[in-house]
């Protein structure tokens, strides 16, 4: 049986659960502000600190991505991993 790929330190993926739950909850909350009509400039600062936060949801996905499954593949030699977070940092920064 082939060994499991390494993945996420158990509270990093706890901390991003709980972020992108907060962030269903601003989403969700934009969407009452526009069926209620409300001020475009309002949605306009809502939608900022979403982006924001998704903005940070990423940087601590990668920062826990790359000292885990990426360091660990290293140390075992497989350089595949490095290569995978080559191209999605290069797709991330794309769509930035």
């Amino acid at each position: 049986m082939p060994a499991l790929k390494p993945y996420l330190d158990e509270g990093v993926q706890k901390d991003l659960q709980a972020r992108l739950s907060r962030i269903a909850g601003q989403v969700k909350a934009l969407q009452g502000m526009l069926e209620r009509h409300e001020s475009c400039n309002d949605i306009l600062v809502q939608l900022s600190a979403v982006k924001s936060a998704l903005n940070q949801v990423t940087i601590k996905l990668l920062e826990g991505h790359m000292e885990s499954c990426v360091a660990r593949c290293l140390r075992e030699g497989d350089e595949r991993e490095l290569q995978e977070l080559k191209d999605a940092l290069s797709l991330v920064l794309r769509r930035s």
